[in-house]
């Protein structure tokens, strides 16, 4: 496990492997620690980097609102320390959002994407206003916050096949303090809409979606691709596709590295 200093805050971030750079980033109430797995069947071939996001596992806050941007921005300068020119993106959910702010920011470093159970579409009013409630919630019980925000991530049919796993990730997201919760539900319902981005096919992307997926709607995450030279997998399943659908997922990113 590495750190660098960005603004005075404590970025961490692991480094592996040789290669083509592949950068993995998490989503909200994840981190690094997820993609264990992923990152040591890819560093066979390829460098890999994963970071924790502002307020997420061990790097810090940075004040009050996490803006994609800001995270953005943190990825760039990881890369920068390393001296990676150009790298292949994967965000989960969050970390998707982040990898399109990124990828708008500093477009001559980015060369495939991947959203996995993302989206490119800003937050609706409605998904707004949840956020906000969201905020209240956790800052009024934080275990029951996220104990049911983590399973209401998987498809129904999952909670039960999956529970250790559940568990496993709520550990996890257990370990994210109150300001890194807040700071990021703050930045994610202010994000902006980036499907131009996608319209432009300035660069391979992949779209990972899940057909139950409880937070995306399938139909609507569709739209965005269409006319576009972006490839999309669809599982059966809900949100977490890495946990869902690991097997078959770890080969269609292989794939898509390639």
């Amino acid at each position: 496990m590495k750190n660098i200093l960005y603004k005075n805050t404590n970025i961490s971030f692991t480094d592996s492997g040789q290669g083509n750079a592949i950068v993995l980033l998490h989503g909200f109430l994840e981190n690094k620690k997820m993609w264990t797995e992923y990152a040591a069947l890819f560093s066979e071939k390829y460098r890999v980097i994963t970071i924790d996001l502002l307020g997420h596992g061990d790097t810090e806050c940075l004040g009050y609102v996490h803006e994609m941007e800001e995270n953005a921005n943190v990825v760039n300068e990881v890369l920068e320390h390393l001296q990676i020119e150009k790298a292949i993106i994967l965000g989960h959910s969050m970390g998707g959002y982040v990898g399109l702010a990124f990828a708008e920011l500093y477009p001559k470093k980015i060369q495939k994407l991947v959203l996995q159970n993302s989206t490119s579409k800003e937050d609706s009013a409605e998904k707004k206003t949840n956020r906000t409630r969201a905020i209240k919630a956790v800052k009024q019980n934080y275990v029951s916050f996220v104990s049911l925000a983590i399973a209401n991530l998987f498809s129904e049919n999952n909670r039960i096949r999956l529970a250790e796993e559940i568990e496993k990730v709520k550990t996890e997201a257990l370990k994210t303090p109150l300001q890194g919760i807040v700071a990021s539900l703050e930045g994610m319902k202010i994000r902006k809409d980036r499907e131009e981005l996608i319209r432009k096919n300035l660069f391979p992307i992949l779209l990972v979606l899940g057909k139950k997926d409880p937070v995306l709607n399938y139909e609507e995450s569709l739209a965005q691709i269409e006319d576009t030279t972006a490839e999309l997998v669809s599982f059966e399943d809900g949100h977490m596709s890495h946990i869902e659908n690991k097997e078959a997922l770890k080969s269609i990113l292989l794939d898509f590295f390639e």
